[in-house]
Parts: structure tokens; C-alpha cells; sequence
């Protein structure tokens, strides 16, 4: 879940704006974005525009994906064409979006780099909606499991190496550490805005069911269901906190099946190891975010 603007006029006039900060220009029909501080908006929004706030790690910023949003924090690699900027744009929402690469829960609250103020404050009381896709940063457990898993596969791409050396020890990490911390997270935010939607992003498939595609996604071939099945806990852990602190799910569980970092270019949302092309290794491409912007989307209407 980590890697080791524009304006445009909504339907009723306002500008759509995003990120953390000042106006900037670009590209027409993505979100006005900047990076100066948070809830930045224009003077000439209606005061009927509703509002959008994106919080989360390097699966909400888009990572890879171009282009930047201008003047953003640069290690952020904050894209323009993130899935909260699509939905603001299609859907006329004014957008403050402070999603960073690399994030975890523990940035909600504290500053993920010198200048970058902790991501809970571009929550505001009167803030529409929230979007968050947060966890898998959390121990550093999918990006730790996935590298571990990768370096064992060299000796043994046929078995299951992460497997056997590691059992229920990452389940265990998501269970006893992530979801408390998602809780927590997930309560500060509804302590911040108790009357705005808040809509929890689960995680596309990263593999196939079972059978993988080495050496392209780095996985031996019996560690597959094993690192799927660590993907399941996590998103359980996720829909299990929103639930829990009253906000919405959007699981893209079953959408995105079919479309994991296996497949082929123009079917796949998920970029691999090997061969990555318009999005960060193991981060979904343009196409995954437009497919998180319409669950999202239906999960709103």
C-alpha cells in the first residue's frame, strides 16, 4: 500500500477543488488542487456545493498514476486523477483531498513528513461526505508480506515458502493491531463531522484466486491463496470498523475480481512487480480508480 491540479467548473457553478491547500491550474476536468493547508476553497462556490474530503494511503493518492496534483507535497505522490478527484468531478463536490502515499492510521494524527499536518484536520464539522482507504500500511503488513512473500518465492516458486515460515503470523498483526487502529481512526473522524457521510474503502484483489503468475507478481504459486486470503482479513478488519463507528463499507471485493495484478493490460486495476505501466507496482491504474470512483459513487446516491 506503499511505495518502498486542475480546475474545472461543476453543473452548478462552483469550482470542484482538491488536496491540501492553495488553487492551482492544469488540466480541465480534474479537481482545482494545492498543498499549502487544508480545506482550501473558492470564493465563488455556491454555498449549497457539497463537500468532499479524501484521507488515506498511497491506494487513495493514486501513486503512479500521472498527473501529480500540482503543488501537492511531492512525496505524497498525490494524483490528479484519484478516485476522489474523478467522483468530485463527476459528481460536483468541492474537494479537499490529503490522501499521501505511504500513510497509515497513525497520520490521521501526527505529521507524515515536516510541513504535511496530520490528515485528521482537513476534516471539518459542516464536511459532506469523507472518504477513507486506509490499513494496509498499518505493522507496514500487506507491503512487509508482500516483500517477504517475494523474496522466499526465488528458492521455491512452486510451493508455499510465506506459508510455512510465517502462518497465521500477519492475520494475527491485522487482528490484534490494524483494526483496533482503524478504530480509532475511523471514531476521530466521526468525532470531527457526526453528520457527514463516511464512506470506508475496502481494497481491490491484489492476486487471483489461486493460481498466480510468476514471476510477474513475484508469489510462489501456493502462497497465492495465502496472501489472498491475508488481503480478506484485511478488508474484513476495514468493513468491520466502519461498521462499528457508523460508516458506510464499499467493498470492491467482488467487482474487482478478474482484475488483480494477474490479468492482462486493459483488464487488470492493479499494477504488478514486473512490468508495471501507468501506476506504481502493486497500486491499481486509472481504470481501478474510475472502478472505486463508481462504487463509491453508487454507495452515495
Amino acid at each position: 500500500m506503499a511505495i518502498a491540479g486542475c480546475a474545472s467548473s461543476t453543473d452548478d457553478g462552483g469550482p470542484v477543488t482538491s488536496s491540501a491547500g492553495q488553487a492551482s491550474t492544469g488540466q480541465s476536468g480534474s479537481a482545482t488542487s494545492g498543498s499549502a493547508g487544508f480545506g482550501a476553497s473558492s470564493s465563488a462556490a455556491a454555498d449549497d456545493t457539497r463537500t468532499l474530503t479524501n484521507l488515506g494511503d498511497s491506494f487513495s493518492a493514486a501513486v503512479g498514476v500521472q498527473p501529480l496534483v500540482e503543488d501537492s507535497y511531492f512525496l505524497c505522490m498525490r494524483s490528479s486523477r484519484n478516485f476522489a478527484h474523478l467522483l468530485a468531478a463527476e459528481e460536483s463536490y468541492r474537494l479537499d483531498d490529503v490522501s499521501c502515499g505511504g500513510a497509515d492510521t497513525s497520520d490521521f494524527f501526527g505529521a507524515q513528513y515536516d510541513g504535511v499536518p496530520p490528515q485528521i484536520e482537513a476534516v471539518a464539522a459542516d464536511t459532506d461526505v469523507v472518504t477513507v482507504m486506509i490499513g494496509g500500511n498499518d505493522s507496514s503488513i500487506y507491503t512487509r508480506a508482500i516483500g517477504t512473500c517475494s523474496d522466499l518465492a526465488a528458492d521455491d516458486p512452486s510451493g508455499s515458502p510465506c506459508r510455512d515460515a510465517h502462518g497465521a503470523e500477519y492475520v494475527d498483526i491485522i487482528r490484534d493491531r490494524t483494526y483496533p487502529a482503524l478504530r480509532r481512526a475511523l471514531s476521530a473522524v466521526r468525532a470531527k463531522a457526526p453528520d457527514a457521510r463516511v464512506i470506508v474503502v475496502g481494497y481491490p484483489w491484489i492476486l487471483p484466486e489461486r493460481t498466480g503468475c510468476y514471476p510477474t507478481m513475484r508469489v510462489a504459486a501456493g502462497d497465492v491463496p495465502y496472501l489472498r486470503e491475508l488481503q480478506a482479513e484485511l478488508n474484513d478488519a476495514i468493513r468491520r470498523a466502519a461498521e462499528i463507528t457508523g460508516a458506510s463499507y464499499v467493498d470492491m471485493s467482488s467487482v474487482s475480481q478478474g482484475h488483480d495484478a494477474c490479468a492482462p493490460v486493459g483488464q487488470r486495476w492493479i499494477e504488478p512487480q514486473t512490468g508495471a505501466n501507468g501506476a506504481a507496482p502493486v497500486h491499481p491504474n486509472e481504470l481501478g480508480q474510475q472502478a472505486i470512483a463508481d462504487r463509491v459513487a453508487a454507495v452515495l446516491r
